[in-house]
């Protein structure tokens, strides 16, 4: 009769762990997944060309550095020079 209860026991903790894992899978109730969002409209789409080109415009104003910047250049030892024969 024990054997029994344990393995009752034992089965009914089994399905409670199941259930929390499937639960955890679901989502809330009232949560947007991503296809459930409205397209965005003429004005909305044009608003964010409009700040994409100005985005470029600036990243193009912004001068490049003439000599790449080495982090590790301090750190690390220069190569001896090689040897031409």
């Amino acid at each position: 009769m024990d054997a029994l209860l344990r393995r009752i026991a034992h089965a009914t903790l089994i399905v409670f762990m199941m259930t929390g894992v499937v639960s955890a899978q679901t989502p809330p109730l009232g949560a947007h997944l991503k296809g459930d969002k409205p397209s965005r409209t003429k004005e909305q789409k044009d608003y964010d060309k409009s700040l994409d080109r100005a985005y470029q415009s600036t990243i193009k104003k912004i001068p490049e550095a003439e000599k790449k910047s080495d982090p590790w250049g301090d750190i690390r030892p220069t190569p001896p020079p090689s040897v031409k024969q």
